[in-house]
């Protein structure tokens, strides 16, 4: 509840267990770790772990491929528009993505080509909670938010009875 938090803790022992799993594997494969990729040295209680930057891997691998869903980036060199769309798309996820840059047009261009459920431009967990959230590919089915949380949270269910 300390106002100047910037960051959170993770769900679970297991999770924290599972987030430095896939730094340590990118740093024994090569990768280079620019900040993070441990506990804070302050916060031994609880499942803490640093904002991670990881740079110097391949779009192949785990780190990049799976939702690892805690404080870890990595930062892909790219040439062209067309690489970076195919780096998004080489994975079998779409939750989410974001795309920084100056030039509108260019955004437009590239959002409209990664398969993602929601796309941000210059931010990052910018929502307005009326309208759908949700992933494609393997993020998950459906959405929430909005008119599509009634059927996001609920199950439909059809009973036949004969008289």
């Amino acid at each position: 509840m300390d106002p100047i938090t910037t960051f959170g803790v993770l769900i679970s022992k297991d999770h924290l267990d599972k987030v430095s799993g896939y730094v340590e594997r990118a740093r024994t494969d090569g990768a280079t770790i620019c900040c993070g990729g441990k506990r804070p040295p302050n916060l031994t209680e609880g499942n803490f772990y640093l904002p991670t930057v990881i740079t110097d891997i391949d779009s192949k691998h785990a780190v990049c491929q799976e939702e690892i869903f805690g404080p870890v980036v990595t930062l892909l060199p790219f040439d062209t528009d067309e690489e970076v769309v195919a780096y998004a798309n080489g994975t079998q996820y779409g939750l989410s993505g974001s795309i920084w840059t100056q030039n509108l047009s260019r955004a437009h261009k590239v959002a409209a080509a990664i398969r993602v459920g929601t796309m941000w431009v210059n931010c990052w967990q910018l929502r307005d909670y009326r309208v759908p959230l949700g992933g494609v590919k393997k993020s998950g089915i459906g959405r929430e938010g909005g008119r599509h949380s009634m059927e996001f949270f609920t199950e439909v269910k059809n009973i036949c009875i004969k008289l």
